[in-house]
């Protein structure tokens, strides 16, 4: 088979594949979930304020000249580009030393992972291991940028490096937790990781975003993946 013929066999299966994979647009599932998540979130959000003022003077005295919060473009839903919130977990330069990191990379895929990563502060530790990082997402939730249950939103610069078949992962909004978050995280591999996000594709409905919301609380306090 000639390079045409393997592009054109890639792309029909892609298409194919594009067929199989289309996001439940049941108008009372997508009402109630919108519902859920602007509920839910504006909650959570109140709740954590005492957790962002802990954690926010602890990141300030590891290292007063970051910010407390980290902004970062990631690529969500039909592939718009949003800013994804976080705690800051690293040190204020770690976006500049990252490319002396990448032989280090422990994640196949185009996704950047590694489980020591020297870039991580000691506060940044343990926030990460209990997901506490994420907790500012809740906003992204609550503005609609993500949902509480969806494929984790990466990095522009990792969902571009995918391929197109991949990259059917943005059909639906990204979220804070999936299948991934629930199955290990780093410790699975980035195929399996697309395999686990196109299965809730799949299954998307309002039993399966109630199942992964009550399955990620044990997940996050077993801190399995975690890094």
């Amino acid at each position: 088979m000639n390079g045409e013929s393997r592009a054109a066999v890639l792309e029909e299966a892609v298409v194919q594949t594009h067929e199989l994979l289309m996001p439940n647009k049941n108008i009372g599932y997508r009402f109630v979930k919108r519902a859920f998540d602007i509920v839910a979130s504006a909650l959570g959000l109140i709740i954590c304020i005492p957790i962002f003022l802990i954690v926010g003077i602890a990141i300030k005295i590891e290292d007063s000249k970051g910010t407390v919060f980290y902004h970062q473009p990631r690529i969500g839903l039909d592939g718009t580009t949003f800013p994804c919130h976080k705690l800051r977990s690293m040190y204020s330069n770690a976006d500049e030393i990252k490319a002396s990191l990448m032989a280090q990379n422990e994640m196949d895929g185009p996704v950047f992972k590694i489980r020591d990563d020297p870039r991580v502060t000691r506060v940044g530790r343990i926030i990460r291991k209990l997901s506490i990082d994420e907790l500012p997402q809740l906003w992204n939730v609550f503005v609609g940028d993500m949902s509480l249950v969806g494929p984790r939103p990466l990095p522009v610069a990792e969902e571009l490096a995918c391929t197109p078949y991949q990259r059917q992962r943005e059909i639906v909004k990204p979220g804070i937790t999936c299948y991934w978050q629930v199955s290990g995280r780093n410790d699975v591999s980035f195929d399996e990781w697309i395999d686990l996000d196109f299965k809730y594709i799949r299954e998307q409905n309002v039993l399966t975003d109630l199942k992964l919301l009550f399955m990620t609380v044990p997940a996050v306090l077993a801190a399995k993946g975690a890094s």
